[in-house]
């Protein structure tokens, strides 16, 4: 059963989702050759706690960290290790936290140093797929109307729409009703409504769309081992439009990069 948040709820859950966009922008000026996962999950609870926060992985299904670090190949699931980070790899942060009773989650996947060409570009489509979705998230809409517009744009690509793992909505629990693929048919699915919080993750590998599971139970790699992005906001849908909780400002600001691509989404501030 979906779970519809009041607009104040949607505050407290915009806090607990700003404690992860935060930590990710911290995370960005860390990513670099040389740099152990470990290290960064380190660095990550001791934000989230001087942030007033839980970090929201850790323990969650047993899982042992505060971070799911998946590097190049790997999809999601993956555990912090000392081995160090190479020039060319990329890396998918998954993070969440809990503030207020209420979960944030979402994800950025990072280059580190100078990446080929072909990852440089599935990294690019993998993103603007995200705002794809967003976009979808509407009234009148329903879950496969968000799918099948990822799906249309990354399969145009020729990429892989992974099918075994998907978006979710989000509360105080990490994962609510409804699940979000990111694929679908339109006109399928349960219909969006105001107060809903869902979390859109496109995962979306270079090659095929088949997956397989690491002996460790939680790291998820592309079957073909190439390699494989992830990006992830927390929306919720408010007199019938999509409103970001997430942000992916701190890490542009950390990256030096420049994007307008958040501000349809952006909560309308009333100016004084």
């Amino acid at each position: 059963m979906v779970k519809v948040k009041s607009l104040g709820e949607i505050e407290l859950m915009r806090e607990s989702a700003l404690v992860v966009s935060k930590t990710l922008g911290m995370l960005a000026k860390e990513i670099k050759p040389g740099v152990t996962t470990m290290h960064l999950d380190q660095l990550a609870e001791s934000f989230i706690r001087d942030l007033g926060a839980e970090p929201g992985f850790l323990g969650l299904y047993d899982f042992p960290n505060t971070l799911c670090v998946s590097p190049n190949e790997q999809v999601v699931h993956g555990i912090p290790n000392d081995k160090p980070l190479q020039e060319g790899d990329i890396l998918s942060v998954d993070c969440g936290a809990i503030k207020n009773g209420f979960y944030g989650d979402h994800a950025y996947t990072f280059e580190v140093g100078e990446v080929a060409e072909a990852t440089k570009k599935l990294i690019e489509v993998t993103k603007k797929s995200l705002y794809i979705g967003i976009e979808a998230f509407c009234h009148g809409n329903r879950v496969g109307d968000l799918g099948h517009a990822i799906q249309t744009y990354i399969e145009s690509f020729g990429y892989g729409v992974v099918r075994e793992l998907v978006g979710h909505g989000l509360g105080k629990t990490m994962h609510e009703s409804p699940e979000i693929p990111n694929y679908g048919k339109k006109g399928r699915g349960k219909k969006f409504i105001n107060g809903m919080v869902i979390a859109i993750e496109p995962m979306i590998n270079l090659g095929t769309k088949n997956i397989r599971h690491f002996s460790d139970g939680w790291t998820i790699k592309t079957a073909d081992n190439q390699p494989s992005a992830h990006f992830e906001h927390n929306v919720a849908l408010i007199d019938g439009k999509p409103q970001l909780l997430s942000t992916f400002d701190y890490i542009h600001e950390a990256l030096g990069i420049q994007s307008d691509e958040e501000n349809p989404f952006k909560k309308l501030t009333s100016k004084t």
